[in-house]
């Protein structure tokens, strides 16, 4: 088991503006990917954040994450500052790929791809890299600037960034929602070849259910919370407790 969370939740703002993102129990094992759907404005993307070790969990029942087989207990290295030790689990064992791509301006396309690996202190190519860069046809591309790509070669630099440490876990926010749906079809091809590939877990957040199901994944729906503001995420059929207030 890869992740391994109980009763995880977040909460944005206060009082009457207070919105909860809970995820009531996500079991997700090596080499699996699940889709978080709901539309927009449910919390999909707080969801993320908090599998990602970004934002602190405002509760967990439980919260362990396998790195290289050894389970991490998440919620406790939040209780007791551990900053460094999320900072270095998050470098090494997750990547993102984000709904803007979130490329760094001032680095070249390769710098861009490269920046994980430099700062794990891996080499800075290996042949698995190489073979993606071909892959996602970023060859030619290397040199240049992010400004200077079209919005699918963009989006294939941030896949080609996300991946290039080997994470045993990718985050994937949006990822084709700036693409017309033909790209977007290329683009999500290319990057479940990749990741099945790797052996790489996934969590994908969309609101694209066609593609969720054409790619038969499991899906954990938002619903939204028996009170107040905010949503939870479960297995379909699985929150029946989740209602508007």
């Amino acid at each position: 088991m890869l992740l391994d969370c109980t009763d995880l939740s977040y909460t944005r703002g206060n009082g009457d503006q207070a919105f909860r993102v809970v995820l009531p129990a996500l079991h997700l094992r090596t080499g699996e990917m699940i889709a978080l759907t709901g539309e927009s404005g449910c919390g999909k993307s707080t969801a993320l954040e908090l599998l990602g070790l970004v934002v602190r969990p405002f509760s967990a029942v439980r919260f362990h994450f396998a790195v290289n087989g050894a389970p991490r207990d998440i919620a406790a290295l939040w209780r007791a500052g551990r900053h460094g030790d999320l900072a270095r689990t998050r470098a090494a064992a997750i990547g993102f790929v984000l709904q803007t791509g979130g490329l760094l301006p001032y680095l070249s396309v390769a710098g861009n791809i490269g920046i994980n690996r430099r700062l794990l202190r891996l080499p800075p190519r290996d042949a698995a890299l190489d073979s993606m860069i071909d892959q996602l046809q970023l060859r030619d591309l290397l040199d240049k600037a992010p400004a200077q790509l079209s919005v699918g070669q963009y989006q294939r630099a941030s896949i080609a960034r996300a991946l290039a440490h080997r994470p045993c876990l990718v985050l994937a926010d949006e990822p084709t929602s700036a693409l017309d749906p033909r790209l977007g079809d290329e683009v999500m091809d290319l990057f479940f070849q990749l990741v099945e590939r790797l052996g790489t877990s996934v969590v994908l957040a969309t609101h694209d259910l066609g593609r969720v199901r054409t790619h038969g994944l499991r899906e954990m729906q938002a619903a939204p919370l028996a009170a107040g503001f905010g949503s939870a995420f479960a297995a379909e059929g699985d929150f029946r407790q989740f209602r508007y207030r």
